[in-house]
Order: C-alpha cells, then sequence, then structure tokens
C-alpha cells in the first residue's frame, strides 16, 4: 500500500523543528549553527514535512520566487522564471537533467514541458516526494519525470558519476551544510561539459553580519526557512570555482531594478496586485489571512488533522516573510542569484 499524505510525514520532526534556534538572533551562538549543520537532513525534513501544506496553500506547487512585469499574473511570472532559468541553461530536447531538491515538482513539470528534457526529481523529503508523484501523474507526464529519495550531499552514491547532461536547483542549495559539498557533487554526476544552472539564497554584498539588525535579518530567514546558514553572494561564487566549476554567467536578478519587487506577494498589500486573479494569493499574507491560516491549522492540530508542530512551523513562516521583505527591501538578501556554470569538458 502506497505511504498516505500523513504517515511518510515525521510528526515528531516538525515537533522539534524550532529546537534548532534560539527565538532571537542575539542568543543564536555559533553552537546553534554547528548543531543545525551537522543536523541539516532533521533540519530540513522537520521544515518541510510542516510547511510543504501551508506552501502549497498559499503559493501553488511551486516553492520560489520570481521577477514581475507591470501586468504579469503571479503564476506567468513564476513559470517565465523557470522558462528563464532554462533557456539560459540552454537545455536541449531528450536532455537527462537533474532537478536538485526538487520539492512537489512544480518546476520539472514546467521545464519538461517547456524544454522537453526528461528529469529526475530528488528530494530528501518523503511527504513531498509522494505529492509529486501524485501531481506528476495527474500531469500525464510520468514518462518525462520521475522522483527520487535522497540525500543531494550524496548524488554520486546515488546516480554515479557522469550520469547528467544538465542540473539545475531553485533556491534549494542554500539547504546544504556548505556549497562547495553540494556544488562538488553535482558537478561529480554532472558529464564532461555538462551545465549547471540555479537560483541562489544568498545575503548580498551590502550585507555585514556584525550589523545587529543585518544579523536578525539572516537569522529570520534561517529560522523561517528551514536554512542551517545564510551565506553572501561570494561564498557561492567561491565554492563554484573551488569544485572546479567555470562560471559562464551570474548576475542578481533581484537587482535589476524592477518596479514591482520580487517580494510584493509576502506584503500583504492587495492594492499591489497584478490581477485579480493574484489577490487570492496576497490576501494569505495580510494580517487578517495570517490569523486565519494560522487558527485553522491550530484546529487541525487539535483534531488530529494536521501533525503536531505544524502550527509553529507556520509562525516561522510568518517570521520568515517579515525578515524576506526586510531583506529585500534592503537589498541584503536576493532568492534569484543567478549562476550558469559548466563542468570542463576536459578534467
Amino acid at each position: 500500500m502506497a505511504p498516505t499524505a500523513q504517515n511518510v510525514r515525521n510528526n515528531e520532526g516538525i515537533a522539534n523543528y524550532t529546537k534548532f534556534w534560539q527565538k532571537d538572533s542575539k542568543d543564536d551562538t555559533s553552537t546553534d549553527m554547528a548543531n543545525r549543520l551537522t543536523e541539516y537532513t532533521s533540519v530540513v525534513n522537520g521544515y518541510y514535512d510542516g510547511a510543504t501544506d501551508l506552501y502549497e496553500y498559499g503559493w501553488g506547487q511551486n516553492f520560489h520566487f520570481a521577477r514581475y512585469y507591470p501586468g504579469e499574473a503571479f503564476y506567468q511570472a513564476i513559470a517565465r522564471h523557470e522558462h528563464y532559468l532554462a533557456h539560459s541553461m540552454q537545455l536541449k530536447p531528450k536532455m537527462r537533467v537533474l532537478d536538485v531538491g526538487c520539492g512537489v515538482g512544480g518546476p520539472a513539470r514546467e521545464i519538461a514541458r517547456f524544454a522537453d528534457v526528461n528529469i529526475v526529481g530528488l528530494n530528501n523529503n518523503e511527504y513531498q516526494v509522494q505529492r509529486a508523484r501524485k501531481y506528476t501523474a495527474q500531469a500525464g507526464l510520468e514518462s518525462q519525470i520521475e522522483f527520487v529519495k535522497g540525500d543531494f550531499m550524496k548524488l554520486d552514491e546515488q546516480f554515479g558519476e557522469n550520469s547528467f547532461d544538465a542540473v539545475y536547483a531553485i533556491e534549494a542549495t542554500c539547504h546544504a551544510p556548505n556549497w562547495e559539498g553540494i556544488y562538488g557533487q553535482i558537478k561529480k554526476v554532472l558529464k564532461p561539459g555538462g551545465v549547471f544552472g540555479v537560483y541562489e539564497w544568498c545575503m548580498t554584498d551590502a550585507w555585514d553580519p556584525s550589523i545587529p539588525e543585518h544579523k536578525r535579518i539572516a537569522h529570520g530567514i534561517e529560522v523561517g526557512d528551514g536554512i542551517p546558514e545564510m551565506r553572501s553572494i561570494e561564498a557561492a561564487r567561491s565554492a563554484l570555482k573551488t569544485v572546479g566549476f567555470e562560471i559562464e554567467h551570474e548576475e542578481d536578478l533581484a537587482d535589476r531594478g524592477d518596479k514591482i519587487p520580487w517580494y510584493y506577494p509576502l506584503e500583504g498589500d492587495i492594492r499591489k496586485c497584478q490581477t485579480i486573479w493574484d489577490a487570492f494569493t496576497v490576501i494569505r499574507m495580510t494580517r487578517l489571512g495570517k490569523f486565519t491560516t494560522q487558527t485553522t491549522v491550530k484546529i487541525l492540530e487539535r483534531i488530529g488533522l494536521a501533525p503536531k508542530g505544524t502550527h509553529d512551523v507556520g509562525e516561522s513562516l510568518i517570521v520568515a516573510a517579515e525578515a524576506l521583505v526586510a531583506g529585500g527591501r534592503a537589498k541584503l538578501f536576493t532568492p534569484m542569484m543567478l549562476f550558469i556554470a559548466r563542468k570542463p569538458s576536459q578534467q
């Protein structure tokens, strides 16, 4: 019998998720950070066991941000952001492509249809893997996309070296305990000459962790989004080069000077909605929307229809939204640092 939505989730992991952080950034120590990095699998699984349903309710099946043009609908922008990555990587039909940290498979389905590639989605969270398979079957894409459960810090063990023509990651590798490790694994499973494209979550060059407000924002993003440690753009760039990638293009897409910022759906300001349909997304981030959602989740927890700890994860998501908006407004954080890197043809 296939696992049900409830029994594939680690209820204890959800309930214990917040133990990895101190509530106040000034109290969060190097020991807390070391524990998160060591236990990154528990941190990430505890987070997504609790957050996945809330993500789908508030954001849909594609768990990432996007740029917006005036008048562009929310889901249209989300799809375009995925198309832009596939285009930048120059994906070609029938390529074998790895999606690292695939969520419930929204981007994999969109990119498979857009670029006509064959995708393997990797995820260490069983609940999300089951949902990804369900949605992909409903879309009739089972012959083009498969999903496997595995640790992205052990890709070579899972797939073997030189297994993929291309690899992409959309706002996922920020969950890794270190970038050298995950980027090194990605390089191993790429064929010589293969391309890696990533939208990375980074603190910008303007970020200074010695400034309390800057540290508070980074801490809010960490605790609210299941990230062991926020790192800088320079750290990502350095890690790619250290493991042997050749960077062909890099750009912080959040720094394009767009009239409509990437974080606008999190602000809860219905007046900024691009279309009437987008109001259904934005209204959930209003004060009333967050109160209604969290009250409903608390009731569902009490009657056993939601895992214990889901309400606390929801509270963490509210902290994250505030920190993400603050980081975006101050240009201290970007969720879309784009790198296109290639594995050398000759080693």
